[in-house]
């Protein structure tokens, strides 16, 4: 399972409303690479593709995440920070077990 927060879920529906795919949501997904093993990734997409989990959040919004990468973030909460030192979709993830200090990079 993957849990959005309200500010991620507020980003998400102003992101795809912008990008002119109301119904669509936020792909995110994991590869190799990064200074920890594991990368995030993240793409907009006006539609799931066959085999995606589909979590909804607040106000309507939806992420899309393929079967490969949720073994490594299944139980995440995806959160966004608007603070004034960083900004960006956080990744409250029990599954890693190390991080890098930007955030978007772990090990498991």
């Amino acid at each position: 399972m993957v849990q959005i927060s309200d500010s991620a879920a507020k980003l998400i529906r102003k992101m795809t409303a912008k990008n002119g795919i109301p119904e669509g949501g936020l792909r995110i997904g994991v590869k190799a690479g990064g200074c920890s093993g594991l990368s995030y990734t993240f793409a907009w997409e006006a539609t799931a593709r066959d085999g995606d989990r589909i979590y909804q959040g607040p106000e309507g919004s939806k992420v899309f995440v393929d079967p490969r990468s949720f073994r490594f973030i299944d139980g995440t909460t995806l959160d966004y920070d608007t603070s004034l030192v960083s900004k960006g979709f956080i990744f409250n993830n029990p599954n890693a077990k190390a991080s890098c200090g930007c955030g978007t990079s772990f090990s498991v």
